[in-house]
This record gives structure tokens, sequence and C-alpha cells, in this order.
């Protein structure tokens, strides 16, 4: 194939206060009545009204559903759409991180395209475009807002589906990072991790070229620059600022290029024991990095140089190196926990291996893996000290 073609919201708005520019995107679309969907957490604090007044001064009606738990499953997507449907709502606002924003983009395809949402697990699987999303983002991380992905699990079998779909992009991608000075650090720390792996693994996936790449490596940069500083202080609105364009512009990366191995098997500890997103992703990425590292190093040398790590005297080998244990440095700063004091448990590594290996994300990795390598990086991160 020798053409690219690029996957991006219709719209995107980011910096302080845009969301008071809602209303006239509402207007574009001409929707008649909204469901804003996200969670409990995020209602409780304040951050929803914070969007909903804006709503209400301009007298654009709403339903709410603030039922949203992370790793949403097939039977939450099932209860969030039965309220779209009972309200007569006929487009959607998302406000939160990866789990409302999924929700909300599997509300938008089943609205046009019926069904069960297990009928698009997989790449392209709808028919048409999802109703309009206007999909406010709270957490600079999981570039939900932006791609054309979304993840659901399926309860029964424990597995996250992983959709892609063009026809599941917002119509909005917006993102306030006053809405986000509120977030604790454990949450800052994982979802600015999560925005470094994507980063990362669009850089190195097999689809990457110039367009996915300038904005990969510029989301690194950012990351390097500022994650540790809103860690430290929540209310650092440059350091916020930053965290929002890295995110956006990773996001933007994977949407386009791809994912890989960290993806593929951080799907299966969500799926599996309800590991969050963002924690399971910071958890194996330098121990999938180190079982890339002979098929990418130059690459990973020019993830170090985005670090700003100075390579002028190093070999490629050596520069993909200081990558691996800058970002290793990082994670350890900012508090990221191993393997072993989450819920995984040895004795399923087999299983969550084979899921992997089926994993959407898998194909882009840039170096192949089998059952048996799968097995010995969860079995490396797990005894990491």
């Amino acid at each position: 194939m020798n053409y690219k073609e690029l996957y991006q919201p219709a719209h995107t708005i980011i910096g302080k206060g845009c969301i008071q520019e809602i209303p006239r995107y509402i207007d574009t679309i001409a929707g008649n009545k909204a469901l804003v969907v996200t969670d409990e957490g995020l209602y409780k604090i304040g951050t929803v009204k914070k969007v909903t007044d804006v709503l209400d001064r301009a007298g654009k009606p709403y339903a709410l559903y603030t039922g949203v738990k992370p790793n949403p499953t097939v039977s939450l997507v099932n209860e969030a759409k039965a309220v779209y449907d009972r309200e007569g709502c006929d487009y959607l606002i998302g406000i939160g991180g990866g789990s409302p924003l999924d929700v909300s983009k599997a509300i938008s395809i089943l609205a046009k395209n019926g069904g069960n949402i297990e009928d698009y697990n997989g790449l392209d699987k709808s028919k048409k475009s999802g109703v309009p999303l206007i999909a406010i983002n709270t957490t600079a991380g999981t570039g939900s807002e932006v791609t054309r992905a979304y993840v659901v699990t399926d309860e029964v079998r424990k597995v996250k589906m992983l959709m892609v779909d063009a026809h599941c992009l917002s119509y909005l991608a917006l993102n306030d990072p006053a809405l986000m000075v509120d977030m604790p650090a454990p949450l800052t720390a994982a979802t600015g991790m999560d925005a470094l792996t994507h980063a990362i693994e669009a850089y190195v996936a097999k689809s990457h070229f110039p367009f996915t790449d300038g904005l990969a490596l510029e989301a690194i940069g950012l990351v390097a620059k500022s994650l540790q500083k809103a860690c430290e202080n929540g209310r650092d609105m440059d350091a916020r600022t930053d965290m929002c364009w890295a995110e956006y512009m990773a996001g933007l990366a994977f949407s386009n290029a791809g994912l890989g191995m960290v993806h593929a098997m951080a799907h299966q500890l969500g799926g599996f024991y309800n590991t969050p997103h963002g924690v399971a992703n910071a958890i194996l990425l330098t121990h999938v990095m180190k079982f890339n590292l002979p098929s990418c190093k130059e690459r990973y040398a020019d993830i170090a140089r985005a670090l700003k790590i100075n390579t002028a005297h190093m070999t490629p080998d050596q520069a993909a190196n200081a990558a691996i244990t800058y970002i290793e440095q990082l994670a350890e700063r900012i508090h990221i926990p191993k393997l072993s004091e989450t819920a995984f448990k040895p004795s399923d590594v087999l299983t969550l291996s084979l899921h992997a290996l089926e994993d959407t994300g898998m194909p882009e990795n840039p170096r192949e893996a089998t059952l048996v390598d799968v097995q010995k990086v969860f079995m490396d991160a797990y005894y990491a000290k």
C-alpha cells in the first residue's frame, strides 16, 4: 500500500477553560438531547458539574449516566445503552478517562449499527458512523478522546475486547487541564505512563510513518519534561497542559500507527484482574522494551534523545538501554507498583499469554513473540526488584 489514511476527531480543543465552547459544537450537530456518560467519582468531586453547568446555562438538555467502572464490561455498556434509548438521546457527551469514553464510543456504535457490542470486536466491524460524540478527557493518558479504539471487557470469558473502528471517532475531542487539577498523584502517574507507552509503541510499531513519528517523539519529550511535576503538584497548570498535549499527540500517533506487545499483555491484566490499564502498561513497558531491543535499538536510541538523554558518545545499544533505564527510574520516582504487588498470579501466566497473542495489538509489535516469549516477559516483570 503506497498511501496512508489519517484518523482523527473532526474537531479538537485543548487549553484551560475550553469547556465553555461546548454549546456551539452542540449547535453544529443539531443535538437535541445528550446522554452524559461518566463515573461516580467524577460526579462526586464536582468535575461533571463543571460541564453540566455549561450545558445548563446554554439550555442544552441531557440525561446523566454515572455508572461507569474501570475496565467497563459488556453488561455495563448494555445498561448505559438502555438509558440512552429510554431517555430519547441523539448524541453523547463522555466525561472521564478511558473507561467513560470507551463506553461512550460503544454506545455510539450500537446506536447506529445495532446488535451486541461483542459483534464489533476487532478491526472496522461496524457499517455506519456512530452517533456524534463529544469526548471530554479528564486524565492525561488514555488518549481515548482522539483514537479510533475502544476497549470493553467480556466478563464471561475474562477477556478485554479491543475494537479499532474509524466509525467511533469523536466529533469533538476536548482537553481542558482545569478539569485535571484534582486528579490524585497515583492516577496522574498511571495515566501519564499510559501516554508514554502509547507514544513509544507507536514509534516502533511496524506501521509507523513520518506523521506518527513526529507526534510520538514530541509526546515522549513532554512526558519527560512534565509528568513528574504534575504528580508532585497537581495544580501546576503548565505541567498539566503539557501532559494534555502529550497524551493527545500520543493518542493520535497510536490511533494511526498501532500499538504493540505492551498493550496486548496489559489488556489481559485488566480483563483478568481488573488491574487499572495505565498501571498495567507502566509495569510492563520496560520489560517489553527489553524484549524488543534486538529489533528496534536505533528507534529506542531516538527515544533516548527525545527524553533529553545526552547520547553523543553512545552506541545505539547504549542509547537504547539508557532510554529503558530512564523509564525504569521515572516509574520508580512516581511510585508505579511492581507486578508482584498486584493481583497477578503466576499460575495464570499461560492463559494470559495465550490471550495476549490473540490481541489486536500484537501484530504491530516490532519483534515477533512466541508463547514462551510472552510468558517470560510476564514472569520477568513479576520477579523484578
